[in-house]
């Protein structure tokens, strides 16, 4: 009789108890799409780089020595050949500079009135005359290389 009464005293309490385990666990997807809303798409966490830049420690001085280095570099780079040499009113050109995640470098023009200029002109001296950079570290997002774009004002004209 104890044996029964102890069960049936017990038995209440083993099925109450499992309810605690009864909670619904998230999915995969569900846990993937939540962390892909919560991250900022727009920002990495570690700019470009240059070994030039590598050993400043202060994110913002590193990022702003690399667009430093990369519109000198293109400044050195058109002066031998530049486009105000064909275009006496062009004094500074944008430049779109995407770096990939496998450290290349792509560059094409952005100029705001671009009916008065020829864009073949110009992407063609930009592509033979940006060539042999330097190393570049891609762009890091939560540990991966990620492609970059910015645009580069480089003034062509210095006086």
């Amino acid at each position: 009789m104890r044996k029964i009464i102890l069960i049936l005293f017990l038995l209440p309490l083993l099925f109450t108890s499992c309810q605690y385990f009864d909670k619904q666990v998230p999915s995969k997807d569900e846990l993937l799409q939540e962390q892909l809303k919560s991250i900022n798409w727009t920002k990495v966490d570690e700019y470009p780089s240059v070994s030039a830049c590598d050993s400043l420690q202060d994110q913002t001085q590193k990022q702003q020595c690399f667009f430093e280095f990369i519109t000198r570099l293109i400044q050195e780079k058109l002066n031998a050949d530049t486009p105000a040499v064909l275009y006496p009113q062009l004094d500074t050109i944008n430049v779109k500079v995407t770096v990939l995640p496998d450290a290349t470098l792509q560059f094409e023009p952005q100029l705001s009135d671009s009916t008065s200029y020829n864009m073949a002109k110009i992407d063609s001296i930009l592509k033979a005359r940006l060539v042999d950079f330097p190393n570049v570290s891609p762009a890091i997002k939560r540990g991966i290389p990620v492609r970059t774009q910015f645009i580069l004002p480089v003034i062509l004209k210095v006086e």
